[in-house]
């Protein structure tokens, strides 16, 4: 079974990095993620179809109470990016559909356009990555992006994850259909 520590907890010591601090999303994060998403709108719509349902501050404050109900009934484990240097709210980085029996997720991303090409993701996706595997007692992290998003597909090869498919038509997103690559990581892969 998956193991996931109280968000009380991981909110006073949250995951540090060189650069990041990674902090389990809290209801009072509603207005930072509503500035976030609209100032990126353009560029996350390609590729996440909830943005368009994204169309008001309300909207992000209701996904800021969701995200801690989701972690507080064990449902998934979804953080604030922060940058350490200023504390500003740079992206998020999750871990979704916890799956306890089979000690499995599926890793979830975004960056606000002013945090792309800095290395930040793979920085962030890294050590949700640790926290899954050395934590949680994660044995599979699933991920998933649409098969023209090179981006996101740089940012799974730096992560060490293996691929495994395409999806067909996976998602319908921004007025198209996305195929999707798939990839997998297990705890007992190289890293």
């Amino acid at each position: 079974m998956l193991i996931l520590p109280p968000r009380s907890e991981v909110r006073a010591r949250p995951i540090e990095t060189e650069r990041l601090i990674l902090v389990p999303i809290d209801p009072s994060d509603g207005p930072e993620l509503w500035l976030a998403v609209s100032g990126s709108r353009a560029t996350l719509q390609r590729w996440l179809p909830w943005v368009q349902f994204h169309t008001d501050p309300a909207a992000s404050a209701r996904f800021a109470e969701a995200c801690a109900a989701d972690w507080d009934h064990g449902r998934a484990l979804r953080f604030v990016i922060r940058e350490r240097a200023h504390r500003s709210l740079a992206g998020v980085v999750g871990l979704e559909a916890c799956v306890h029996l089979h000690r499995s997720c599926e890793l979830g991303y975004w960056l606000r356009k002013e945090a792309t090409g800095r290395g930040l993701m793979t920085e962030a996706a890294k050590a949700a990555l640790g926290f899954a595997f050395n934590h949680m007692g994660a044995h599979r992290v699933r991920v998933a992006a649409a098969t023209d998003n090179h981006p996101s597909l740089s940012v799974i090869g730096r992560l060490g994850f293996r691929f495994e498919g395409i999806a067909r038509q996976a998602e319908w997103c921004d007025g198209r259909w996305l195929d999707h690559s798939v990839f997998a990581l297990l705890a007992t892969d190289p890293r």
